[in-house]
C-alpha cells in the first residue's frame, strides 16, 4: 500500500570555488515519489481523514466504496461481503448520503479455533456529501454478491444538453 523510505543525509561543507561547478548536481526531495503516486497518497489521506473525523466506535472498519458520475447518475458502489441486507441501513439527508452497517463476527463454539482473523468486524458510518445536481427524490438501492449499489439519478438541469448554434457569414 504505502512504503515509508528513511535516508541519510551527509553534509558537506563546499568550497567557494568549487560552489559554481557543482550547481548542476539535483538537489534530493523526498516528497518527490508521492507526487508519481497520487492514487496511493489519496488511498491514505482518506485513510487518515476516516480515522481522525469518525467517531471512535466507527474505525474498526469502513466498507471501500467506489463512486462514478455517468451522463444522467451517480453511482456509488460499496464492499459490503458477509452482511445480510438487515443490516445496512441507507440514509439521505440534507444532500448526505450515509451508509450504516454492521458486520458481525459469529463465534462457533467446537473444537476449531482460529488461527488468524484479519477481517473486521462491527458496526461501521460512512457519509457522503452529494452536489446540489442529485434528485433526492430518485435514489434507487441493489445489494448483489456484496456489493451494494446506490444510483442517484441527478435533476433535469444538471444533464449535459447540446444546443445548435446557427453561424452567419456576413
Amino acid at each position: 500500500m504505502f512504503t515509508l523510505r528513511f535516508y541519510t543525509v551527509i553534509v558537506m561543507r563546499i568550497p567557494q570555488e568549487e560552489q559554481n561547478t557543482m550547481s548542476l548536481i539535483n538537489k534530493y526531495d523526498p516528497f518527490s515519489t508521492l507526487l508519481g503516486m497520487p492514487g496511493s497518497f489519496r488511498l491514505l489521506e482518506d485513510n487518515v481523514n476516516r480515522l481522525l473525523s469518525e467517531p471512535e466506535w466507527t474505525r474498526p472498519w469502513a466498507p471501500a466504496v467506489d463512486i462514478l458520475e455517468t451522463e444522467n447518475d451517480l453511482v456509488l458502489k460499496a464492499d459490503l461481503p458477509d452482511l445480510d441486507l438487515k443490516d445496512i441501513d441507507i440514509e439521505m439527508e440534507n444532500n448526505t448520503l450515509t451508509l450504516k452497517g454492521e458486520r458481525k463476527f459469529e463465534r462457533k463454539e467446537g473444537k476449531e479455533g482460529y488461527h488468524r482473523i484479519e477481517r473486521s468486524y462491527g458496526k461501521f458510518v460512512r457519509c457522503f456529501s452529494l452536489p446540489e445536481t442529485v434528485d433526492a427524490e430518485k435514489v434507487k438501492a441493489d445489494y448483489k454478491n456484496g456489493v451494494l449499489t446506490v444510483t442517484l439519478a441527478k435533476k433535469e438541469v444538471a444533464k449535459p444538453r447540446s444546443v445548435k448554434i446557427e453561424l452567419h457569414n456576413n
